[in-house]
C-alpha cells in the first residue's frame, strides 16, 4: 500500500433523494452564456456556433444550508442560479439517447462569482479561475434520481433574495439544451460518473452581502439555500 506525505483530500459527496448512498463528485463543469438575456445583461450575446465551459474544483463543492464567510479578494460577490446535472455512466462523443441514459439526476446549484475578478479577468483575456473557482462557490442541494423527473423544459427556476425574487425563468429558456450540452461537451472530455454540469443562469444575477440568505427552485427538486456571513 502507498503512503502519502500527507492525508488525501476527503471525497466531496451530495445526497441523494430516496437513498441513502451519497453521490461523489469527480469533476464540475459549467456552461456559460446558455440564456440569452443573462447573455444580454452580462453585455454580451450568445454565440449559438457552440456553448462554452468554465471549470470549478471539487473543493470548491458545499452542501445547500450552509452559511459561508463573504469571500476575500472581491467587491462584488453576485449569485448565479443554475440546473445541475450528475452523470452516472462513462460517455465520449456521445447521442442524444446515450446522454439520456447516463443522466443519473438533476439538482438545484449556485455557481457563486466574484464578478469584479471575473470582470477584470475578461477585460484582460485572462482566465476566469479567480472569478469562479473558489471556497464554496458551487452549492448544491440533494439529487432528484433523473427516472423522478421527467422531461427537462417545463420546470420554473428562481432565485430569492431575503425573499425578494432576483431570477426567474423556466428551462426551455436555455439556450442548448441538457442533451445539445452534453453532448458537445463529451466531443471535448471523457465524461463519467460523478461529474456534475451546471447549465447555465437565467437574467437577474446581481450582488449579496454579508447578512443576505439566499434561496432558490426549480420546480420538481429540492431547494437550494445559502447565508452569507462577515468576512474572515
Amino acid at each position: 500500500m502507498s503512503d502519502f506525505v500527507f492525508g488525501p483530500a476527503p471525497v466531496r459527496a451530495i445526497p441523494v433523494q430516496g437513498i441513502e448512498a451519497l453521490y461523489p463528485v469527480h469533476r464540475i463543469f459549467c456552461v456559460g452564456r446558455n440564456y440569452a438575456e443573462h447573455a444580454r445583461e452580462m453585455g454580451g450575446e450568445v454565440d449559438r456556433s457552440a456553448p462554452f465551459y468554465f471549470t470549478k474544483s471539487a473543493l470548491a463543492l458545499t452542501a445547500t444550508g450552509a452559511t459561508v464567510p463573504y469571500p476575500p479578494g472581491t467587491a462584488d460577490y453576485h449569485h448565479e442560479m443554475e440546473l445541475v446535472v450528475a452523470l452516472g455512466a462513462a460517455l465520449f462523443r456521445a447521442t442524444p439517447d446515450q446522454v439520456r441514459a447516463a443522466i443519473f439526476g438533476y439538482a438545484a446549484g449556485l455557481d457563486m462569482t466574484r464578478r469584479d475578478l471575473q470582470a477584470a479577468a475578461k477585460d484582460k483575456r485572462r482566465p476566469w479561475d479567480t472569478g469562479k473557482d473558489f471556497e464554496h462557490s458551487a452549492i448544491v442541494a440533494p439529487i432528484t434520481p433523473a427516472a423522478d423527473v421527467g422531461s427537462v423544459g417545463p420546470q420554473r427556476i428562481c432565485l430569492w433574495v431575503n425573499g425578494a425574487v432576483r431570477q426567474e425563468a423556466h428551462l426551455g429558456d436555455m439556450v442548448w439544451s441538457v442533451e445539445e450540452l452534453i453532448c458537445h461537451l463529451s466531443t471535448l472530455y471523457h465524461l463519467g460518473p460523478g461529474d456534475l454540469i451546471f447549465t447555465g443562469t437565467p437574467a437577474g444575477v446581481g450582488p449579496v452581502c454579508p447578512g443576505d440568505v439566499i434561496e432558490g427552485k426549480i420546480d420538481g427538486l429540492d431547494p437550494v439555500r445559502l447565508a452569507i456571513a462577515a468576512p474572515e
